[in-house]
């Protein structure tokens, strides 16, 4: 306990301090040490107020998540939260860093709370998929009222100290020094009287609020929350607030919350919150691994792309000069970024003296003599193997030596590009999802010659840009698209079995992804898939691959940017399109394809994400992905795959590999081997009933 939790006392103030490195994580040694000092400072008749503070970085950031999912074990967290708010001196909570989920809830189980300015306090459990299960549903609308209580665990994000204290969830803002500030605030309150003050004993003011209000919120979050589990039941506990008395609404949370635990959204979203920190983590790539230096940067190519890319590390702070062919092209170039910029600022998301400071750090040039000082250079152009080649070839003559020099290819392969420089150990993949300045995901692709420092490098930036990247190997499509082609391949072939575009997008919406394969087929350009399957030599041979996408831009139909593709747009709300379905229906006919009017929403989806799973099998097989989760995180951060299902191999790891395998094996007996032939790994996995997962951790 001495290690983990402290007890001191300098004259009549106590001080229960917690050191558990690196976040102070409420682990069952930090729960039984909290319980034992407080025990302590009730039995020390010197000791008249106490103060809960923290060493290191942060005030108790949360829970040890590694707990969760495993049976319980006393002292429980609400448990401790009682017992130290049922004390008769008064206890005073010093935060700093950040206070967090159960941090923030043993806080407000203090009597009184102090913060530096620069702490953050929060209940974010909502994005593991839980609700605050230590009373701080029942806590926080005591501290500041229903409305404000329910938007900060609703959303999960924290409030800046400030903030917190006009709300109410904290007493007093601590200048200088934190324990000496809160011994001054612990002192003046013994000097004023100052009584414990138990929050389980306040009534939640409804002043504010009348019988609509929680209706009205419901439908107000309806958009953000859509599909997850927790936020309603976050809505139900604060009900239980206001309407029961507080012992009641306690059991009421505890219900709620062990449904939330027990939910395979909770299991997703705690899944992804392990994954998005194992992606960074690569097997030959030691931790310690010496990095190159980035101080400026290059992007080549100024179109949509190419301007969001260059966006990135302006809003990082690296300069970064934008390449392009022509001044025309530049100044469209610069004025799409510029664009850009202002539309936020318009949201009032960014400010204009920030716009104008970003702006400052982006610069043009006209050839490539003026990127030859950068340390990473990143090709943007549009994917056509020769262009690529012919423009590392120049950066093989002018980029400094130890400059990365990355291209930003979709589909190709890297080793071939590389092989056209005298450097391939400085060549990587960058790949970037559209809009590049807003997707969060970033394939890094893995050339065979890849030096490990650029690697380590590459990750390392890719975190100061703000971006989640996982690290895949060099094959068509590596991993993002080569497993959403079986996706996009599958909802042709169902349009041509007579099932309508709008259909297989509301179901695959209903199970929610962002949006539905058609619609993103649109979005991202119809041409755009019809080059990639003329580059794609190893495509199956399967003649109704993408045909209806083929016939739709011989018509000039390409999608969102001519409003017309799969759908007809108005402005950016499809529309069916006849069109579609007429060509469907001819195609169908050539082709032979069969007429279906039975298929079910459950099949949709078990051929738009089986497909999806058995090529992410065979990715994992071949060591293109490290991990299963990798390929998790590449889904939810870049192709709108709801977090609350985890992750296609999460999602697979959830119905079972044995009920996917079935699954599989009766389209390859409608379908033939072409396209269901089931991965190796995912037999072999089904039939021992195991996991992806599994077999991932096993790998190490």
């Amino acid at each position: 306990m001495g290690d983990v939790v402290s007890y001191s006392r300098e004259g009549e103030i106590a001080y229960i301090t917690v050191n558990n490195p690196p976040v102070n994580a409420l682990s069952l040694p930090v729960r039984q040490g909290l319980q034992q000092c407080f025990q302590q400072f009730a039995a020390d008749g010197e000791a008249k107020a106490a103060v809960l503070i923290c060493d290191g970085r942060t005030f108790i950031a949360g829970a040890d998540i590694t707990e969760f999912g495993k049976p319980p074990q006393d002292p429980w967290l609400p448990k401790v939260i009682h017992e130290m708010e049922a004390l008769d001196k008064i206890t005073i909570a010093a935060i700093h860093g950040t206070a967090l989920g159960g941090g923030l809830e043993t806080a407000m189980g203090c009597h009184y709370r102090c913060a530096v300015a620069s702490a953050q306090v929060g209940l974010p459990e909502v994005t593991l998929g839980l609700l605050p299960g230590a009373t701080g549903t029942q806590r926080l609308p005591r501290l500041i009222g229903p409305k404000a209580a329910l938007d900060a665990m609703v959303s999960g994000r924290p409030m800046p100290a400030k903030k917190a204290c006009e709300a109410g969830a904290i007493d007093k803002i601590v200048d200088g020094d934190l324990k000496a500030g809160a011994t001054a605030f612990a002192k003046e309150l013994l000097a004023q009287g100052a009584k414990p003050r138990r929050l389980s004993e306040e009534v939640v003011d409804t002043s504010g609020i009348d019988e609509h209000f929680f209706a009205e919120y419901r439908n107000s979050v309806a958009k953000s929350a859509r599909g997850f589990f927790a936020p309603e039941q976050i809505i139900k506990c604060v009900e239980a607030a206001v309407s029961m008395p507080y012992a009641d609404a306690v059991k009421r949370e505890n219900e709620l919350f062990m449904e939330c635990m027990m939910s395979p959204h909770s299991a997703a979203q705690r899944h992804l919150f392990f994954a998005e920190r194992a992606c960074s983590k690569i097997p030959d790539v030691p931790a310690d691994t010496p990095l190159r230096e980035i101080k400026k940067v290059a992007v080549i190519g100024g179109g949509t792309m190419g301007g969001g890319i260059a966006m990135n590390f302006a809003n990082a702070g690296i300069p970064v000069v934008l390449k392009e062919i022509n001044p025309e092209a530049l100044d469209r170039g610069l004025d799409i970024i510029r664009g850009n910029y202002d539309a936020t600022v318009k949201k009032g998301r960014m400010s204009p003296e920030a716009m104008d400071q970003c702006m400052g750090l982006i610069s043009g040039a006209l050839d490539y003599a003026g990127i030859g000082d950068c340390d990473l250079i990143i090709e943007a152009v549009f994917e056509n193997m020769a262009l690529k080649k012919e423009i590392f070839g120049e950066l093989d003559k002018v980029a400094k030596k130890g400059a990365i020099l990355a291209s930003n290819t979709s589909t190709l392969n890297i080793d071939e590009i590389a092989a056209s420089t005298s450097r391939p150990e400085d060549v990587i993949g960058w790949h970037f999802f559209a809009p590049a300045n807003v997707m969060t995901l970033l394939e890094l692709v893995r050339g065979a010659k890849t030096a490990k420092d650029v690697i380590a490098t590459s990750l390392a930036m890719s975190k100061k840009i703000r971006k989640t990247a996982i690290l895949v190997g060099v094959c068509f499509g590596f991993v993002g698209n080569r497993m959403f082609f079986p996706y996009q391949r599958e909802a042709g072939l169902m349009m041509l079995e007579g099932v309508p575009a709008e259909r297989i997008d509301k179901v695959a919406y209903d199970w929610g992804w962002a949006m539905g394969p058609n619609g993103v087929a649109d979005l991202s350009g119809l041409d755009v898939l019809v080059k990639v399957k003329n580059e794609w030599t190893e495509r199956p041979d399967d003649p109704t691959l993408w045909v209806i996408i083929e016939k739709l831009v011989e018509q000039g139909r390409l999608g969102q940017k001519t409003k017309a593709g799969i759908f007809t747009y108005s402005g950016r709300a499809p529309v069916p399109a006849p069109e579609t379905a007429a060509i469907a229906k001819a195609e169908a006919e050539r082709l032979g394809v069969a007429q279906r009017t039975d298929m079910s929403d459950e099949e949709i989806i078990e051929r738009l994400m089986y497909s999806m799973i058995n090529e992410g099998a065979l990715i994992l097989d071949e060591g293109i992905a490290i991990r299963s989760s990798d390929i998790d995180v590449c889904f939810v951060h870049g192709y709108g795959m709801p977090r609350y299902r985890g992750g296609p191999m999460q999602y697979a790891d959830s119905v079972g590999l044995d009920k996917v395998l079935a699954a599989i094996e009766k389209y390859r007996a409608r379908y033939g081997d072409t396209n269901w032939t089931p991965a190796p790994l995912l037999v072999k996995l089904a039939k021992a009933g195991k996991t992806f997962a599994e077999w991932s951790a096993a790998k190490g």
